[in-house]
């Protein structure tokens, strides 16, 4: 290996926010209400805080820890502490995870710019499928992901945002970007929030949200919010280990977990209550079974459907409003887009010894060529299914539902058995107190394995029909 000086972030709080960062993203606004609204509103999210305060807490220490300790991306990590050969592939595993999420991730993040500026531009009530004519392809969304020059126009806007900010460095472009869009972001979901809250109607999606009803939870609500944490808290993306790799070693980890998972909640939480309310308040209690669709095509008729006030020129209160809830999820994206890119161009540094400037454009060529595939499988590659998926939908159950649970799998197994849970416990304790070490050691001995098979078997059954998810 090159001797060459490992970037770093220059501050605790630096790690914080470009975790936070990688954490809040689509898998809290566009993803976690929906599942919300489907799985039993406050008894999922009870479930979902309750296995980030254990299981999410568990993995995001383990993860961030052997990256401080070895200084080394997941695939490094894994070789540093003397994984055997068949037990690195869960490094490698780590590493491949981003480099293909990266590309579909950007797909999506390029549907939400669209809608961004297409509010801006005053242009709300034509993205309403109230204003559009009932063709075949029924609403204005479906139209838009047909055309494969429109898909893939806002996809490379995406990621070539994203690639920009990569280039320009941890400190100068990771850390400052997300000291920036966190707050900002943070702001705006609030903002958001209290309108939606407000609206006459709405304290029922507030209650049904918010207060546990036991007689909602199955065994699902429990499954469902297993995978969402996956997504939203970054685990098993190669994210955590780079980040803790980056990190100094007078930072203390827990007191950082703490805080990430304290960002991630509040978001979630917060993007419930921008969502689901508004939802109750203006398309009632069916307007929460739209599914995935719900911020694409069901959102847009709630915004469109809070009346004719204009309250700034050319600008109605639903189309400003929805100019704040697309740019808020534009910022979100952009923070976790960015993070998965990095893991990437890390492990290419690391096990390549390339340089940052050839990582970063390597992994530009990759996110292009496998994001064309992803935009055009909704239309000129419509025809072509796996699983009877189209190729977004194939990149996504891939990830998160297979690669995802083996990768932390493969890290619990790392620290069982290579590591030993007393020298993880050494580094931690090295800056941090380790409040939560019983709960630790429990989950990671006892009960992670489990889990993460359960999401795995449960993922793969679902994806061949034998279960519904």
């Amino acid at each position: 290996m090159s001797g060459k000086k490992r970037s770093t972030f220059s501050s605790k709080l630096g790690f914080v926010l470009a975790a936070a960062g990688s954490a809040v993203g689509l898998g809290n606004i566009w993803r976690f209400p929906y599942l919300a609204a489907k799985y039993g509103g406050g008894i999922f999210l009870l479930v979902y805080i309750i296995l980030a305060l254990t299981f999410g807490y568990t993995m995001i220490m383990s993860e961030s820890t052997l990256g401080r300790m070895t200084r080394k991306s997941p695939v490094g990590a894994f070789k540093e502490v003397g994984a055997g050969k068949v037990l690195r592939i869960g490094g490698w595993m780590n590493a491949i995870i981003p480099l293909l999420i990266v590309p579909y991730y950007s797909v999506i993040g390029g549907w939400v710019i669209k809608y961004m500026f297409e509010y801006a531009g005053g242009a709300g009530k034509i993205i309403s499928s109230n204003e559009v004519i009932k063709t075949d392809k029924a609403e204005y969304f479906s139209a838009f992901i047909a055309s494969g020059r429109q898909q893939i126009f806002w996809f490379s806007l995406f990621a070539g945002a994203t690639m920009f900010i990569i280039f320009l460095g941890v400190r100068n472009g990771i850390e400052r970007v997300s000291k920036i869009m966190m707050p900002i972001l943070i702001v705006l979901s609030i903002i958001v929030t209290i309108y939606s809250v407000s609206r006459p109607g709405a304290i029922e999606g507030v209650k049904y949200f918010i207060i546990p009803n036991f007689k909602n939870f199955s065994w699902m609500t429990v499954v469902a919010a297993l995978g969402q944490m996956f997504y939203s808290l970054s685990i098993a993306m190669g994210i955590l280990y780079t980040f803790g790799s980056y990190m100094g070693k007078d930072a203390d980890i827990e007191k950082s977990t703490v805080q990430v998972e304290i960002f991630d909640t509040m978001i979630a939480i917060l993007a419930g209550l921008m969502v689901i309310p508004a939802v109750f308040a203006f398309s009632g209690k069916e307007g929460l079974k739209a599914g995935p669709s719900l911020m694409f095509i069901t959102l847009p008729e709630v915004f469109d459907s809070m009346g004719e006030k204009h309250i700034l020129r050319n600008m109605n209160v639903g189309t400003f409003i929805g100019t704040i809830f697309f740019l808020l999820v534009t910022l979100a994206a952009i923070t976790s887009s960015v993070a998965l890119a990095e893991s990437v161009v890390s492990t290419f540094e690391d096990e390549m010894e390339w340089s940052r400037r050839k990582s970063a454009m390597v992994t530009t060529v990759i996110v292009f060529a496998l994001g064309f595939l992803s935009c055009l499988g909704f239309n000129v590659l419509s025809g072509v299914k796996i699983l009877d998926m189209d190729l977004l939908d194939f990149f996504d159950f891939l990830t998160n539902s297979v690669m995802m649970p083996i990768a932390a799998i493969a890290t619990c197994v790392l620290i069982l058995k290579i590591t030993g849970i007393d020298k993880i416990e050494e580094e931690i304790t090295s800056t941090s107190k380790f409040r939560r070490k019983f709960i630790y050691k429990f989950v990671l001995r006892f009960l992670a394995i489990i889990f993460l098979l359960v999401i795995l078997i449960s993922s793969i059954l679902n994806a061949f029909g034998v279960i519904s998810i």
